[in-house]
């Protein structure tokens, strides 16, 4: 080829890369975007140290590395990190960190002194590794996005789950029900979107001395006679749903829904969850739920299409709040 004959217009290139906690997300997001997820060899060595090396040319590509920060979270965390370092060392051009759940979200701020803001650490971190901009679903506190150094994709799982229960329970009387007083202002906007529902909320009690325990002590709303649809971001060991859901019978309630982003599922989650008189208990697939902890009355979103869509917006320099009109 001839100096003259070069094109001097680069080409825009999409490249999608996969770690290996939660491959399935990946591949489905890959199937709505008609591409196909980058192939390389991930391993680990005797000592657990992560290896990874892509298998073709990443120079001047848009690259997006999808990863779940699943158990072992912090073996998962690392896995994405040693990906954008090879692909900032392969000259990447841009690197977006594709990361449904954010690792170590709760840790958001310091409630006693010589404690650690761990949800900053992990944005550093990406940020010396050499990542452009992050996309997530649906923090755990909206301020996190400030961490990070660069742009912040905040995209909300309300759609997917609301479309769900707007579809499956039409004609009932419902309440939206917030399992805590932070979580009001996205009830709000879940009853919006479920035609002007009313509204209640949870008050709980929670020690900060003590790690995943609350105490679910009344409801505070009208609920009686309603289908309640409980809402969080994530469910963890499912102690304090479960105590919703029971005060929320207690107080009147026809039936309970529980839909949540997240679905941590840590220890005995899934059996508390089957257990606690919940009619439905809806996720997204932000994280892997393997077949032993789901059961009969969960119910399993994906993410993908919303993934995809925002993917694809970023790619092309779209706006991605257009996505969320009314609700964003």
């Amino acid at each position: 080829m001839t100096l003259s004959t070069m094109s001097a217009i680069p080409k825009k290139s999409l490249m999608l890369f996969s770690g290996r906690y939660h491959p399935e997300l990946a591949e489905e997001v890959a199937k709505y975007l008609d591409i196909a997820v980058t192939p390389q060899s991930a391993y680990a060595f005797a000592n657990g140290e992560i290896f990874v090396r892509f298998e073709e040319s990443v120079r001047g590509c848009d690259a997006f590395v999808v990863q779940a920060h699943a158990a072992p979270i912090n073996d998962s965390i690392m896995e994405q990190l040693i990906m954008v370092d090879a692909l900032k060392r392969a000259s990447a051009k841009r690197i977006t960190v594709v990361m449904p759940f954010w690792g170590y979200s709760r840790q958001d701020k310091k409630h006693r002194g010589r404690e650690p803001i761990s949800a900053r650490l992990i944005a550093d971190m990406f940020k010396v590794a050499g990542a452009n901009r992050i996309m997530t679903v649906d923090l755990h506190t909206s301020q996190i996005q400030g961490f990070f150094d660069g742009p912040v994709d905040h995209l909300f799982a309300l759609p997917v789950l609301a479309d769900h229960v707007k579809h499956t329970y039409a004609g009932r009387e419902l309440a939206v029900v917030s399992p805590d007083s932070g979580r009001v202002r996205l009830a709000e906007r879940w009853a919006e979107t479920l035609g002007g529902t009313p509204l209640a909320f949870i008050h709980k009690t929670r020690n900060p001395r003590e790690p995943n325990k609350a105490i679910a002590n009344r409801v505070v709303g009208d609920i009686e006679g309603r289908l309640c649809v409980v809402i969080d971001d994530m469910i963890d060991t499912g102690g304090t749903v479960a105590g919703a859901v029971r005060a929320l019978l207690d107080g009147g309630a026809t039936d309970v829904v529980v839909a949540a982003t997240h679905g941590v599922l840590s220890e005995s989650a899934s059996q508390r969850l089957s257990t606690c008189g919940a009619r439905e208990v809806i996720f997204t697939n932000t994280l892997p739920i393997p077949d032993h902890k789901r059961f009969p009355g969960m119910t399993v979103l994906s993410i993908a299409p919303l993934l995809a869509q925002a993917i694809h917006a970023v790619f092309d320099d779209g706006s991605v709040t257009s996505l969320f009109d009314g609700i964003a």
